[in-house]
């Protein structure tokens, strides 16, 4: 990943330093459970999910909450990464290279909120378990 406002073969990356403040983690779950969860969020009385990447491969889907998320983040099967005060770029481009934007930013709130996020997540694992034991 490059970090915003980095110069990278001769030019400056069109991503600019995010603002102070608004900084972002990446929780990242299994693809399976991610788009449920996408599926939960935007069913929801308010539509609460911010942008979403997803790895080429398919494998993985990536949730874009606020920064400092990483430090409490607890949940099984997902892991959250932080930034470290560098952000994400979340422009146009998606910032992680073999990656594009399932919900890009500018199409979605700025970023999910990890409880809602959570609370998504385990609907989506008791949804994927019901429908695995159905078979």
């Amino acid at each position: 990943m490059v970090e915003a406002g980095t110069q990278t073969s001769g030019s400056v990356d069109p991503c600019p330093p995010p603002a102070p403040g608004t900084g972002c983690d990446l929780v990242t779950v299994p693809a399976r459970q991610g788009l449920e969860a996408v599926d939960i969020l935007r069913r929801g009385a308010v539509d609460a999910v911010g942008p979403v990447l997803h790895d080429d491969g398919g494998d993985t889907l990536g949730f874009v909450v606020p920064a400092g998320t990483a430090a409490g983040w607890d949940v099984p099967g997902s892991t959250c990464t932080r930034t470290n005060g560098r952000g994400l770029c979340l422009a146009p481009e998606p910032p992680v290279e073999g990656s594009d934007w399932l919900l890009p930013p500018g199409e979605a709130d700025p970023a999910t909120d990890p409880a809602v996020l959570r609370r998504a997540l385990d609907e989506a694992a008791r949804l994927i378990e019901a429908a695995d034991s159905c078979r």
